[in-house]
């Protein structure tokens, strides 16, 4: 994963309307495209008596699929703008659907496609993104003496600490970026002149809260 992964924290829903036409907007993360068309589906079923459930999804780390739909609204007035609301807001992995019940009042194709790309952007702002990081479970053997330094060096450098084992020696394992492992290695190795050990224990994901308005 060569850039940044975000997604939103949860599911979740916002509604709100405009000139007597409501518009809900239904927000999921999705694994693949029949895990988004259940999901939508799932929509049309529950809000049946509605005129429109327009949407629009993404897949892939880098969106290389995308899919988008008008349902019945004017050509390029509801689809597109859910998509560019989820491209706007790089989000990955993500089903936009926003349903519409007409309030009887028309709202032109400016206004449908403020309408059909505000609701998204109001629904993740609402909930908010994480980032999705790759980290590396590293296992950092030292002596008893070395251990409030270490202790040290991880506070400052907001490292997490998911394991550690006292025996002959202490084995801490830390959680970091992947990218940072190396440089992690060496600085830990100055700090205790060499006299640490390290073993890759695999790796694992981790989602990070990030600003709503990021």
């Amino acid at each position: 994963m060569t850039t940044p992964y975000y997604t939103i924290t949860t599911d979740t829903t916002f509604e709100q309307t405009i000139k007597k036409s409501r518009f809900i907007a239904q927000l999921f993360r999705i694994s693949d495209e029949a895990d988004a068309q259940q999901k939508i589906a799932a929509v049309r079923a529950a809000e049946s008596k509605a005129n429109h459930h327009c949407f629009a999804y993404v897949l892939g780390d880098d969106d290389h699929i995308q899919r988008m739909s008008d349902d019945g609204e004017p050509s390029g007035t509801a689809g597109v703008p859910i998509l560019e609301a989820l491209k706007l807001n790089e989000v990955h992995d993500v089903l936009a659907v926003v349903t519409r019940y007409f309030g009887g009042i028309k709202l032109g194709a400016g206004g449908l496609i403020r309408a059909y790309n505000n609701t998204p952007v109001q629904a993740i702002q609402q909930i908010g993104k994480v980032q999705r990081l790759l980290e590396t479970k590293l296992a950092i053997t030292i002596d008893y003496r070395h251990v409030d330094a270490l202790n040290y060096y991880l506070t400052q450098h907001q490292l997490a600490t998911l394991q550690t084992d006292y025996g002959v020696a202490v084995t801490m394992v830390i959680a970091v970026a992947v990218p940072a492992v190396p440089d992690t290695k060496i600085e830990i190795n100055n700090l205790l002149s060499g006299q640490a050990t390290f073993a890759d224990q695999g790796q694992q994901f981790v989602e990070v809260p990030i600003e709503k308005n990021a």
